[in-house]
């Protein structure tokens, strides 16, 4: 995403508006009129939707280089989801009259994005059969993976900032009971760090649980 970071830090022409929030402001709600694009420049944003019970459901977690918003560019006239910092967090405002126009006079800028809307529907198809065909375990293994970044060159193996354990279960469709299960069972393994009050270290050695069928045992 170098293309993005360095057009929506360097923008002579005015067309992208920084917003910067502290930890737990809301960026945009579900319901509030769908009329822009936001680049995350820093930090974590946290989707969300509500159900008319009450109930949140968590959908993802984005982080640096990604975008989010970008349903209003598909005729959505309403945000379907909620976005709320993790973090302090530095994000880039587009409005969807200006994107739209770069996306038609800018190759590049349609390129990358264009890039980043088929990852994401990768990651979208990943989850769906992941949620399908694997146990919460492997599930909760694979997520955590992708929130550290694991894999990834040059990507710490943290977890930062701390993400509860309510989070963790929504986002994999089981109980914080469950989670807070297998969590102890990957530190037995030594496949992670976890202190219980919020530090989680995620070591490589972890995709075990996502590559292979058979799981190792503890104190084996």
């Amino acid at each position: 995403m170098a293309g993005f970071h360095s057009f929506f830090l360097v923008d002579p022409n005015g067309e992208t508006s920084p917003v910067k929030l502290r930890k737990d402001q809301v960026l945009f709600a579900q319901g509030d009129p769908a009329d822009s694009v936001f680049y995350i420049q820093e930090g974590q944003i946290k989707i969300a939707v509500l159900s008319e019970q009450g109930k949140e459901a968590v959908v993802a977690i984005l982080a640096a280089g990604d975008f989010c918003g970008e349903g209003c560019l598909g005729g959505q006239t309403v945000r379907m989801a909620s976005g709320v910092a993790m973090t302090d967090c530095v994000v880039a405002r587009m409005e969807k009259s200006v994107i739209i126009r770069k996306l038609h006079d800018d190759p590049k800028f349609s390129e990358v994005f264009t890039a980043h809307l088929l990852a994401r529907k990768i990651r979208a198809e990943a989850d769906l059969v992941d949620h399908l065909f694997n146990s919460s375990e492997k599930r909760l293994a694979r997520l955590l993976l992708i929130l550290a970044n694991v894999g990834k060159e040059g990507k710490p193996e943290v977890i930062i900032p701390p993400v509860s354990q309510e989070t963790l279960a929504e986002m994999i469709g089981t109980t914080r009971s469950r989670v807070n299960f297998f969590l102890n069972k990957f530190r037995e393994l030594g496949f992670i760090d976890y202190s219980g009050s919020g530090h989680l270290e995620i070591h490589r050695s972890l995709l075990n649980m996502v590559l292979h069928d058979e799981q190792p045992k503890i104190g084996t």
